[in-house]
């Protein structure tokens, strides 16, 4: 079954609570609008594009998760939004502004532990608050505020090294949200985790978010993750990188991993994996060179 036969559950019918969110995003003003971005660069004489006429909008407060297979510029997309890179065409604006260079309207959560691993729990946290310009008392107190947010507050005088994994990513979430950003970029910040680290840390997330006046632009590869957080997921494609299609997600909120199982989950994953894993790939990918290294005594299926 190809991709524009899968159906989605009439959620507009179903869930009416589903469509009326969905309504209040759109009446939200746009917080993030790109606009024709491309990307390319040059490898051994030819130019090899990364993406090509990539637009979309985000509306303010809205959850926004980029799935699609590697190498279609998920990475390179969060980047250049986060004013790290540098687009080949097109534009970026964020609340009607052109984004040029890194700002501190845009707070950045990378997979990698990114914490300065000589300053303590606390001490991370103020470091962008005194850089701008904010004195020594006031950036310990909201850096406290923060910690005391995502639940760190008894760990303020630890360093990194005395963290687990997820524990330095919540303190990365408090020091990109300390700032004050109009939007939070994050680029697979959980990948690196265990499962179990995983499904806390997206329990974290929606709290925090439900939280702060923040809107959420979220690259992952895992797509129960994506159908789990995202408001709208933005499906990119490759060879070149493009956007495939950007789903309103049907599964109501609050959201739990119990919804994993409903139909509304299973359709929109399904139709997700069509995209990203399509039949004729699936086949090819199985074709592989038969080269026997062992000789056990048996067979295996």
């Amino acid at each position: 079954m190809s991709s524009s036969e899968l159906k989605l559950p009439d959620y507009r019918e179903q869930a009416p609570a589903v469509a009326a969110r969905f309504q209040r995003i759109r009446e939200r003003p746009v917080i993030l609008s790109v606009r024709d971005l491309k990307k390319s660069f040059g490898v051994n004489g030819a130019t090899h594009i990364v993406f090509d006429n990539v637009s979309l909008n985000i509306h303010r407060r809205e959850f926004v998760c980029v799935v699609g297979p590697s190498g279609c510029g998920k990475s390179t997309l969060a980047r250049i939004v986060a004013g790290l890179d540098e687009a080949s065409g097109g534009e970026i604006l964020l609340d009607g502004q052109a984004v040029a260079g890194p700002g501190s309207d845009r707070g950045m959560v990378f997979q990698g532990y990114t914490l300065f691993p000589w300053l303590t729990v606390r001490r991370n946290v103020m470091f962008g608050l005194q850089m701008h310009g904010k004195d020594v008392n006031t950036a310990e107190a909201e850096a406290r505020e923060w910690l005391d947010m995502v639940g760190l507050a008894k760990f303020e005088n630890s360093y990194p090294h005395e963290l687990s994994g997820g524990m330095k990513q919540r303190v990365a979430i408090a020091r990109a949200l300390a700032n004050n950003p109009r939007i939070l970029i994050m680029d697979e910040p959980f990948a690196a985790l265990d499962a179990q680290t995983r499904c806390q840390m997206q329990g974290y997330l929606m709290q925090i978010w439900k939280k702060v006046d923040v809107t959420i632009l979220f690259i992952t590869h895992d797509l129960d993750e994506a159908a789990l957080l995202a408001d709208r997921i933005l499906v990119m494609g490759t060879n070149p990188g493009r956007v495939v299609e950007f789903i309103e997600n049907p599964v109501p909120r609050p959201r739990s991993p119990d919804q994993f199982i409903s139909p509304e989950f299973l359709a929109l994953k399904k139709r997700l994996e069509e995209h990203i894993h399509p039949p004729m790939e699936m086949e090819a990918a199985e074709k592989l060179p038969m080269i026997k290294l062992t000789e056990a005594g048996d067979e295996v299926e």
